[in-house]
């Protein structure tokens, strides 16, 4: 059998309806034809990350990558400008 993949929006469908209470888990496993076990488990992983909404941008891995490459140019940069100076006061 093969593994089915959520996208984020219907993670967060589901996790909205089970917030509601409008239904059982069970209820929404049926209707969403997954098991009561996922909800509970994206429920718990939507609340414990909740406070990341609100507290600002989180970086990624990438983002943090990209701005240490952007660092390091400035800095070559810079270096680059203090070498091509000294070389011309040194002639």
């Amino acid at each position: 059998m093969k593994r089915r993949k959520f996208t984020s929006q219907f993670k967060t469908k589901v996790v909205l309806e089970a917030l509601k209470e409008r239904q059982s888990a069970k209820e929404l496993s049926e209707r969403f034809k997954i098991s009561p076990q996922q909800i509970s488990t994206w429920k718990r992983e939507f609340l414990d990350n909740a406070d990341q909404v609100f507290g600002g941008k989180v970086k990624s891995k990438q983002d943090e990558v990209e701005e240490q490459r952007d660092e390091l140019l400035r800095v070559i940069g810079q270096q680059k400008v203090e070498i091509d100076f000294l070389k011309k006061v040194l002639t």
